[in-house]
């Protein structure tokens, strides 16, 4: 009997190609990493000692690097065991579960209908195809030229060009041979009860044509060359062979740029059909798009079917912001160990297709470095929407995360993510405390454990020797009130120096200061940047800034900076010393940052293992705090031979010493 593809597609997705490959030879365990799929063994087919013969569950095929046999459930089955390809079917059938379908003369009708419709979208492909070459196709030709495509991307995406005609189309085919009820049937024309007679959907638009996994087309969108047109893209309607939220545009050539990637390749996802066709010009193969709409939960199952860990790329304005956010609460819920998304934004007012055409694939490829986690996202979204000055609006942001996680469906990642989202709160709420009479460094100096009984490992002393009346002093409040140093000099050198702002944007925007004034000054900052773009220099952010009221906060942290004499921070320096400095600044905060998290979660341990009386436990425990705490007087140290950097480099443009 005839098995459709698709039913075909659900049992191969349903059951590992290792466990049909995995009954007849033995996975070698050197180089087996069963966590990732990945398999390897002598080959079944040729005898040999050492194994070449691989096998992936992500891509549900196999491959001989001895011999060069490949293919996948159903050819192992029927070149290896003999089997006939209906039988081969039965068995992985009844791996999965899944019963055979039974005969059914409608579905081969079915069936043989489809085939028809394919044909006849391929005729009306090449129709677009040799419009777009004639006098009529001269200005979509020009617009495309004008878009930075050659003549070769033209081909490879079968671009072509619909006259403005409301028959061209429909006479066309109508001269091939092809009826009346297939054409409609394709969506290729606009008709229904109260149109006496149908008309060509597709007028003067630039046509792309949309490939099923199986690489044959089965829609089309149009791009209107009028400015007048009601819709600029226009999609074809939902028929037999098209369902566009089941489709991505470019899906089979991406798959196939990703497997042929050395080591495990991406898919990214992208806005539109010029950003991937852009994008695979500039040598980035492996981009999707959605049809038009925000990204759905089969197309996301989509991407999740070609790699664990797709990255959707969204436009960095504010309706690309809002498509990501989108994005995350749809991805939430699905997300599980070795199975997650990540987000790279591009800067505002650009999108991929300007950003290569512009500035070359480079600056892209930044961008997809510096692509977020999802619960970076998550957070950035939720803390950043508000103050949070009060207990009931910072218990409101605890309920508030808690619901948001509280969908994934998966119990280990779910408890991972709460916990990941609780740590966030505590280091976000929890003041800042600096010792007065300590010499700042970048890295402060952190809260020992043990409360007010215990003295800091350096300066405590200082701080417990100060009187009452001397520490209820306006001097002493605002040096405690201080952020760390480190703080200080991230925010106040990019302020001062915002293209470093643009060009580190998603590492920037996800630094999370211990401060919460400065947490609030941050929210602002890029608040600000956000609505300027990269048009934005220093006088315009200061001078919004102190509009917003943190005219005495910049005052606070330029002192803080002067009197610790780090020229690089300042307004003063040149930009490469800047750099320099916020590059140091930045390493220094996120191995600070680490340091804490990991001494969180020991104190967290040993607070347990004592409770339950593990005396085993403790000691282990203890010595990994030792540990930690040697490392944070380590990186002290450095700090302190950093904090000279700008005065020592002699390349500061500027204040003198003094």
């Amino acid at each position: 009997m005839r098995f459709s593809n698709a039913f075909l597609d659900d049992i191969r997705d349903r059951v590992p190609i290792s466990n049909v490959i995995g009954r007849r030879v033995t996975w070698d365990r050197k180089k087996t990493n069963v966590s990732r799929g990945d398999y390897w063994a002598c080959c079944p087919f040729h005898g040999e000692k050492s194994p070449s013969f691989h096998c992936q569950d992500r891509k549900g095929n196999y491959h001989c690097f001895g011999c060069g046999v490949s293919g996948d459930h159903f050819r192992f089955l029927t070149e290896l065991e003999g089997l006939s390809f209906p039988e081969a079917v039965q068995t992985i059938a009844d791996m999965a579960g899944v019963p055979l379908p039974a005969a059914d003369p409608q579905a081969e009708r079915r069936d043989k209908e489809r085939t028809g419709l394919l044909d006849v979208m391929e005729m009306a492909t090449r129709f677009f195809q040799d419009q777009l070459q004639t006098a009529n196709g001269a200005r979509a030709r020009a617009y495309l030229r004008d878009r930075g495509l050659t003549g070769r991307t033209i081909e490879t995406f079968r671009l072509g060009y619909a006259p403005e005609s409301r028959n061209a189309l429909k006479e066309f085919l109508a001269g091939k041979g092809v009826g009346k009820e297939s054409i409609e049937a394709c969506g290729l024309v606009v008709h229904g009860p109260e149109i006496p007679v149908s008309y060509d959907r597709f007028r003067d638009r630039i046509m792309f044509p949309i490939l099923s996994s199986r690489e044959k087309v089965i829609a089309f969108g149009g791009r209107a060359m009028s400015p007048d047109a009601p819709a600029k893209y226009l999609n074809s309607n939902e028929t037999e062979l098209f369902h566009k939220g089941n489709v991505l545009y470019n899906f089979t050539r991406a798959r196939r740029a990703a497997q042929s990637a050395s080591g495990p390749g991406t898919i990214i996802a992208v806005e539109g059909y010029m950003d991937v066709i852009a994008l695979h010009q500039a040598g980035v193969e492996n981009a999707v798009a959605p049809l038009g709409t925000a990204l759905t939960e089969n197309q996301l199952e989509l991407l999740w079917k070609m790699t664990p860990q797709p990255v959707l790329c969204f436009d960095g304005d504010g309706a690309g912001v809002r498509a990501a956010n989108r994005a995350a609460d749809l991805a939430l819920p699905h997300i599980k160990p070795g199975r997650t998304v990540r987000f790279a934004m591009l800067p505002d007012g650009k999108d991929p297709d300007d950003l290569v055409r512009h500035e070359g694939r480079g600056p892209f490829d930044k961008v997809l470095a510096n692509a977020r986690a999802l619960a970076d996202m998550i957070w950035g979204r939720e803390a950043g929407s508000g103050t949070f000055e009060t207990p009931e609006s910072r218990a409101e942001l605890e309920a508030r995360l808690r619901q948001i996680t509280g969908v994934i469906a998966d119990e280990d990642v779910r408890r991972h993510y709460q916990q990941d989202m609780r740590d966030r709160l505590n280091a976000f709420f929890r003041p800042a405390q600096q010792p007065v009479g300590e010499r700042g460094g970048f890295g402060g100096r952190q809260r020992q454990p043990g409360g007010r009984g215990q003295q800091g490992a350096r300066g405590g002393a200082a701080v417990a020797g100060i009187s009452d009346r001397l520490a209820r002093s306006t001097l002493v409040r605002g040096a405690q009130d201080l952020p760390a140093l480190r703080e200080s000099v991230l925010a106040l050198t990019i302020v001062n120096h915002p293209q470093i702002l643009f060009e580190e944007y998603d590492e920037i925007a996800a630094i999370e200061f211990e401060n919460r004034d400065l947490q609030r000054f941050w929210s602002a900052v890029l608040g600000i940047a956000a609505a300027a773009g990269v048009r934005l220099d220093r006088e315009r952010l200061v001078e919004e800034l102190e509009a917003a009221g943190f005219d005495a906060m910049l005052k606070g942290l330029d002192q803080q900076i002067r009197n610790s004499r780090i020229w690089t921070a300042t307004g003063e320096a040149a930009p490469e010393d800047a750099r320099e400095g916020y590059l140091q600044a930045m390493a220094l905060h996120k191995r600070t940052r680490a340091l804490l998290w990991q001494r969180r979660e020991l104190e967290r341990e040993l607070a347990q293992a004592t409770e339950e009386g593990d005396d085993d436990r403790v000691p282990q425990i203890l010595r990994a705090l030792q540990e930690v705490q040697l490392e944070t007087v380590r990186l002290e140290n450095q700090e302190a031979i950093i904090d000279g950097f700008g005065v020592l480099s002699g390349r500061v443009k500027g204040p003198a010493k003094g």
